[in-house]
């Protein structure tokens, strides 16, 4: 039911009532009014709907039950219960009596498989406890991190007085200068010539999104093709943009590394002119990434099948350390003249995860349908969410657009990306050690970025948390960039208990 706007009438014998806005429903008969009111309305309420008498409390009211009530507010439902003014010639009574919610069928979603791990974690007392979840850098004190780079880019904004005026849609131009320059190289040809499309996004998610939803619009009924495993949000995304998926093989559970051979052969089945997912570099959740001689495999048969790839580039410079080697897949296929949508983000690389900055780029055949694309691009956005946020746009530009940032910047991607190689040479270091059974964990070593995929599954992955508080996602992945030093004899111990112990 809906309070009216001003006032409501009803009929009370011969004369008309008016009722204040806070009046939900009004139902005459000959013999009475009854006038329904929120109940933490009924104290101190005055109005003619009660004969001009303030209602002190409900006590002076008698309750009476109504069941299978109907009335114009309630349209063809029966009343449960909502609280109930009756007004009669010899008494005034109140009951209950309800309408059901218009959300009633709404059913509860499920946790979020990554960020209900934090939740999780957040819940536990005890001191062991390590979240190694969510992929967010942070120092050996496993503390989060704000890049010195990232601080006094923020200060050059301040003391320069910039405004906080709406973005094109496309974004802030700048950014998406700099952003294609990091991707391809600032000498790359098809920059020259004018065949990239930027548009700026809500960081790689937000980025995906839209390059989803031009998938689905231009591209009606092409697959896209996702490895398994992969980011948890990856089927969500082409779910809700309405473009069918399906996997291809990426995982070898008996090496803990690539099925290359399973790869190659999901994607030449596939049906021509579909898109293939790609993790740039880092890939996730495995770490694993294919050689450069797999990689130029890749692009001989996704040109062979007449498919486009479209890649997820979300750690650029933050795997090896370098903006340079972690864009060489996606480079190899500008170089060959491949057409090719890349998503890109700035969360791990400057630790801007809450500023959500990022870009979709569509990497061309020539200048005019770069044009053609980006317009097309910024039509999607646009009912979207209009245009994209400034902030970490205006950071990104000014570390770029800056050779003392910019080199301070790449120092500090180092730093992050060496740590995390540093806790990945111990956690094998400690496994190795305290395994007695000889088993072969190098895969820790040849898997790269921030995280490693373990090979435990759900019910190991459950004893993790249970027994030794360490969360992690139920497919084995853990976090290395949420670990210290000091934590990875623990940890080992927890991974061998479980992978043991635990069927």
């Amino acid at each position: 039911m809906a309070a009216t706007s001003s006032s409501a009438v009803s009929a009370l014998g011969s004369a008309a009532v008016r009722w204040t806005s806070r009046c939900i429903f009004a139902l005459a008969d000959n013999r009475c009014t009854w006038t329904f009111v929120p109940q933490r309305q009924l104290s101190g309420l005055t109005s003619a709907g009660v004969s001009g008498q303030k209602v002190v409390s409900t006590t002076s009211f008698v309750k009476r039950q109504f069941s299978g009530l109907r009335g114009a507010a309630f349209p063809g439902q029966k009343v449960v219960s909502t609280p109930l003014f009756v007004k009669s010639n010899s008494r005034t009574t109140m009951t209950l009596a309800a309408g059901v919610s218009k959300f009633e069928a709404v059913t509860m979603a499920p946790p979020d498989p990554i960020l209900g791990v934090s939740e999780a974690f957040r819940a536990d007392t005890s001191d062991a406890k390590l979240n190694l979840g969510v992929g967010a850098y942070r120092t050996e004190e496993l503390q989060p991190l704000v890049l010195n780079v990232v601080k006094k880019a923020e200060k050059k904004m301040l003391e320069s007085g910039e405004n906080k005026e709406y973005l094109p849609i496309e974004g802030l131009a700048a950014f998406n200068k700099a952003t294609a320059e990091l991707l391809l190289g600032a000498d790359s040809p098809a920059i020259k010539e004018g065949r990239v499309a930027t548009v700026q996004g809500l960081s790689g998610t937000g980025s995906l999104r839209l390059g989803a939803a031009f998938i689905q619009r231009y591209f009606p009924g092409a697959k896209v093709l996702i490895s398994s495993p992969t980011w948890g949000n990856h089927k969500n995304i082409f779910n809700d943009a309405g473009v069918p998926w399906s996997e291809y093989r990426y995982f070898e559970p008996k090496t803990v590394g690539l099925d290359f051979e399973g790869m190659m052969a999901d994607i030449k089945d596939a049906p021509s002119g579909s898109f293939i997912l790609l993790h740039g570099c880092a890939h996730n959740p495995t770490g694993i990434d294919p050689t450069p001689e797999q990689w130029e495999k890749i692009a001989d048969l996704i040109e062979e099948k007449g498919h486009m790839a479209f890649f997820d580039v979300a750690y650029q410079g933050f795997a090896s350390g370098s903006l340079d080697q972690d864009a060489d897949s996606v480079r190899l296929f500008v170089k060959r003249g491949l057409e090719i949508l890349v998503a890109q983000s700035y969360s791990k690389n400057l630790g801007l995860y809450a500023e959500r900055i990022g870009a979709i780029n569509a990497v061309v055949h020539s200048s005019d349908v770069a044009v053609r694309v980006k317009s097309q691009l910024k039509r999607l956005a646009r009912p979207m969410y209009s245009n994209p946020p400034v902030h970490g746009a205006k950071i990104v530009a000014n570390v770029v657009g800056d050779a003392a940032l910019f080199d301070e910047w790449r120092a500090e991607m180092e730093m992050m990306a060496g740590r995390i190689k540093t806790v990945r040479q111990r956690l094998y270091d400690d496994l190795s050690t305290k395994d007695k059974s000889g088993k072969d964990w190098s895969f820790v070593l040849k898997q790269i970025g921030m995280f490693s995929f373990t090979g435990l599954n759900r019910a190991q992955s459950d004893n993790m948390s249970d027994k030794w508080h360490v969360y992690m996602t139920k497919d084995g992945r853990i976090s290395l960039a949420g670990l210290s030093l000091a934590k990875c004899s623990y940890l080992a111990d927890a991974i061998i208990d479980s992978y043991y112990n635990v069927q």
